[in-house]
């Protein structure tokens, strides 16, 4: 069995995420004890006890997302004897996910990915001020006809295609007026639902322009090792394990589209029948479903998770 190790993105969030990992495992812990130092702000606090609010901002919800995802890493390699050089294909990560999955293939540690993150949320934010951007999910309009109701909707402003999830499922981004009318089009054109999503910015698109160049920044400053087991990165759909193309992909990833339905089947098609989720939430379960039907699923968040896996090893 060939599998492939996924990572969660944004709005996998939710108040309590990793206490019971942190109070069942030492090693959990350590993470997000070395999260918190790098940060220098008690991020897992916040993780456990909320305000919700505060957790959604974008600068916290992304390294909070990778500091679970990473916890249950290091308590597989600690409790378990687990190597993902050895158990792994290939990992990929939706969005801000890559990011978690090239820490967890030994790409980047984890005080330099929570400090980028950190700074990746903060500059998405800046990057378009509030309530002049939005994204929307289209559902039950494939690619393409969803790619052709932003560009429709665009009408001089911004608007396209941000996340292709698969099995139905399209997120535009862009201007909020385009992204409005974008979803009265989508109606017209067979959609299901059509819906703003409650986000505070219009991610991949070219509006995240100043975010994508702090990052050229940021990324510049850190060292990126080659990883264990090759990228299926989000812009390209294709394997990557050289550390300079992944540094300007990561780049290229602020403003590109998350092409997650072509990455999953890039991997099925690689020999991949095993698509395991690791961190909080299952969305990327849900959506290798609809993609890989053949595929064997499996997500890794909770202490009870981690023991289950850790007897099949």
């Amino acid at each position: 069995m060939s599998r492939a190790f996924t990572f969660p993105g944004q709005g996998s969030q939710a108040v309590g995420m990793g206490r019971e990992l942190a109070e069942a495992f030492a090693s959990a812990r350590e993470v997000f004890e070395e999260v918190n130092e790098a940060l220098g702000q008690d991020l897992s606090k916040l993780m456990w006890e909320g305000p919700q609010e505060d957790l959604t901002l974008t600068e916290n919800a992304q390294p909070a997302i990778m500091a679970v995802s990473l916890a249950v890493v290091r308590t597989l390699e600690r409790e378990g004897g687990f190597s993902l050089a050895d158990k792994a294909a290939f990992v990929a990560g939706h969005s801000l996910g890559e990011y978690s999955a090239l820490a967890a293939a030994g790409s980047l540690t984890i005080a330099d990915t929570a400090r980028l993150l950190k700074r990746r949320g903060l500059a998405m934010q800046r990057a378009v001020p509030v309530g002049q951007g939005a994204m929307a999910a289209l559902l039950g309009l494939e690619f393409e006809a969803a790619a052709e109701v932003a560009k429709e909707a665009a009408q001089g402003d911004v608007c396209t295609a941000a996340n292709d999830n698969g099995g139905g499922q399209v997120v535009i981004s862009g201007t909020k007026a385009a992204v409005e009318r974008a979803i009265e089009i989508a109606k017209t054109k067979g959609a299901k639902r059509s819906m703003l999503l409650p986000v505070s910015a219009p991610f991949h698109c070219s509006l995240m322009k100043p975010a994508a160049e702090e990052m050229a920044e940021a990324l510049s400053q850190v060292d990126l090792k080659t990883p264990a087991i090759p990228l299926v990165a989000n812009v390209t759909a294709s394997r990557v394990a050289d550390p300079a193309t992944i540094r300007e992909l990561l780049v290229e990833q602020v403003t590109g589209m998350v092409r997650w339905r072509e990455s999953v089947l890039y991997m099925e098609a690689q020999g991949v029948t095993s698509f395991v989720e690791v961190g909080a939430g299952k969305a990327l379960t849900g959506m290798v479903k609809r993609i890989a039907k053949e595929a064997e699923t499996l997500s890794i968040g909770t202490a009870a998770d981690v023991e289950a896996f850790i007897k099949t090893l």
